[in-house]
């Protein structure tokens, strides 16, 4: 007799962690959920494959790796964006001490 199949559980977890690292990629915060929902998505398909066929949610899955992903590259491109603007501000500002005309 097989087992009906079940929805795994971790699945919407790995989605919503995908979502907030999402959502929040862009604070740079939003990389410790997107690792945690890749880690959690690796560990959830591999669970998925060795019930074969008997734990669904593998659309869940996919949504929050892809999420996830995005968040990280949100995160990388303000890092790139912030680090940008700090070398354009920094190469602005004048350097060494300015005296007035007519000083030696």
């Amino acid at each position: 007799m097989d087992p009906d199949p079940a929805p795994a559980t971790k699945a919407r977890a790995v989605f919503a962690l995908g979502l907030v690292g999402f959502l929040a990629g862009v604070f740079i915060g939003g990389v410790i959920p997107a690792v945690i929902a890749l880690v959690m998505a690796r560990q959830t398909a591999r669970d998925a494959f060795t019930a074969k066929g008997y734990l669904t949610g593998s659309a869940w899955i996919r949504r929050g790796r892809r999420l996830a992903w995005a968040g990280i590259v949100l995160a990388i491109t303000a890092l790139v964006v912030a680090s940008i603007a700090g070398l354009l501000h920094l190469a602005s500002a004048p350097s060494g001490t300015d005296f007035a005309p007519g000083t030696d």
